[in-house]
């Protein structure tokens, strides 16, 4: 079976040009001026429409266990909803328990992973130390494609890296050609002011802002920034939602330092207000870390991404519905974390970035599929409508409109945080491996027909240099 796009307008990273494409066997075949289709193949008319690479998701959580509950989208739902949205691989995490063994983990989301109806990855999460972990790392990247490593600098008691651990994790990583990624927040800071704010009589969502304000991003950012430059190993700062985060990533990239930063959709065009809404049910489905933040913060972020320093977008997607959210109806402290959002963020950035004029298609394929697939190491397999890469496409229609709701979101959720929003764009069929799974609004989805997307190691980060040495060689004093 082969799928034959005609008449449409194809757009990559770096140019846009009219051409049909034809797709088979899991990938792109032929791209060309008017093409035959082949005997049965499935025709799709793209005329007035684009033909983009799919959407990849670079942060989601499917499935996740956290805070005493599992999330309610797992990689069947998850998957199935973003390819609805145009979103054709996620790159998810595993997250080992303190003190559990970082293979055995692994290996459990492989697991949950299999009923993906889409393409998929994984950071694995450094949550503990020794010198199983240490060798874990190994077998990781040379072994089963993983070539990203999480810490999360927040959630004190948890899973939280300390130093040490970060110290550890980014030599070795460095040692086998590893990204590191980071979450970052101060564990410590948030940990004290959660607790102060509680005792002040401050128990709603309200509190949770509060208890993480814009310093302890922008200070968690400059320390993993630094520790990363010691050690010479590129990092990715996850979710950056604040002007400080963002600062200490320019500066680094300035200064000639391999720093990447991602943003949210939702922390682009979500503000801290939400957590003031006298509704629990609203104000507590906004809950995740880091929070919404202040108009201030939205627009540096959206500079950010105009010069160059925020490459990525992504969602964060971890759903938890309003019976888990209402855990902490008296307690803000043990609201489960996390929102949903990987079936719109093609959308809701169609809309407010190349419909108002911040950014060019062009430039929205490079933010949703293109820089993401270059900075993990699978381009030109993924982010890019050419031969022989993977046949994942979006055809889009610019002239769609749909106003967006729980009602009618494929997310296993029972609210959206973009409830109401109104957009012009949207995804009209999505093929993935050569297969049309979504059209004109109906999945046609196979469970488990996602595959594991391996992401081999970069080239070596040392280029010959003697670390020891280096540090050993005398110094001159000029006096």
């Amino acid at each position: 079976m082969s799928v034959l796009i005609k008449n449409g307008t194809i757009v990559n990273a770096d140019q846009s040009f009219q051409a049909d494409v034809l797709c088979a066997d899991g990938k792109i075949q032929e791209i060309g001026s008017n093409i035959s289709a082949p005997s049965g193949a499935e025709i799709i008319d793209a005329a007035g429409q684009y033909v983009m690479p799919g959407g990849i998701d670079p942060h989601t959580h499917m499935q996740l266990p956290f805070m005493g509950t599992v999330a309610s989208e797992d990689f069947y739902t998850g998957t199935a909803a973003g390819l609805a949205g145009g979103t054709t691989m996620i790159i998810d995490f595993v997250i080992p328990a303190p003190q559990q063994n970082i293979m055995e983990a692994y290996h459990q989301w492989r697991e949950w992973s299999q009923k993906a109806v889409a393409d998929y990855s994984f950071h694995v999460a450094i949550t503990w130390w020794d010198e199983t972990v240490h060798a874990d790392m190994q077998t990781l990247v040379e072994k089963y494609g993983v070539n990203s490593f999480k810490h999360f600098m927040a959630y004190k008691g948890a899973i939280m890296a300390t130093d040490e651990i970060l110290v550890n994790s980014f030599n070795r990583a460095l040692e086998l050609g590893a990204i590191c990624t980071v979450h970052a927040e101060n564990g410590d800071m948030v940990a004290q002011l959660q607790n102060k704010i509680f005792e002040m009589g401050i128990t709603g969502p309200e509190g949770h802002p509060l208890s993480r304000p814009p310093e302890v991003e922008g200070e968690a950012a400059s320390r993993a920034i630094s520790i990363a430059n010691v050690y010479g190993v590129p990092l990715y700062v996850v979710h950056v939602s604040t002007k400080q985060s963002l600062e200490a990533i320019t500066r680094a990239r300035n200064a000639g330092q391999k720093v990447f930063g991602e943003v949210l959709a939702g922390h682009l065009l979500i503000d801290e207000s939400v957590y003031l809404d006298k509704n629990f049910e609203s104000a507590a489905a906004h809950v995740m870390s880091p929070p919404f933040r202040a108009k201030e913060h939205q627009d540096a972020l959206w500079k950010g991404i105009l010069s160059g320093n925020l490459q990525t977008t992504a969602t964060d997607h971890a759903c938890f519905c309003n019976d888990q959210k209402a855990a902490g109806k008296d307690d803000f402290r043990i609201t489960p974390n996390g929102t949903a959002g990987i079936e719109n963020r093609m959308e809701v950035l169609w809309h407010h970035g190349v419909n108002t004029g911040l950014f060019n298609m062009n430039e929205f394929v490079k933010l949703t599929s293109t820089n993401a697939a270059q900075i993990f190491n699978i381009y030109p397999r993924k982010g890019t409508i050419s031969v022989g890469a993977d046949a994942d496409i979006v055809v889009w229609d610019p002239e769609a409109t749909k106003t967006i709701s729980a009602k009618t979101h494929h997310q296993n959720i029972d609210f959206n945080i973009f409830e109401g929003m109104k957009v012009k764009g949207c995804a009209s069929h999505t093929i993935s491996a050569a297969k049309v799974v979504y059209a004109n609004g109906e999945l046609k989805v196979e469970r488990g027909a996602g595959k594991y997307i391996d992401r081999p190691a970069y080239a070596s980060f040392y280029q010959g240099l003697d670390v020891q040495a280096e540090i050993n060689k005398p110094k001159s004093v000029n006096r």
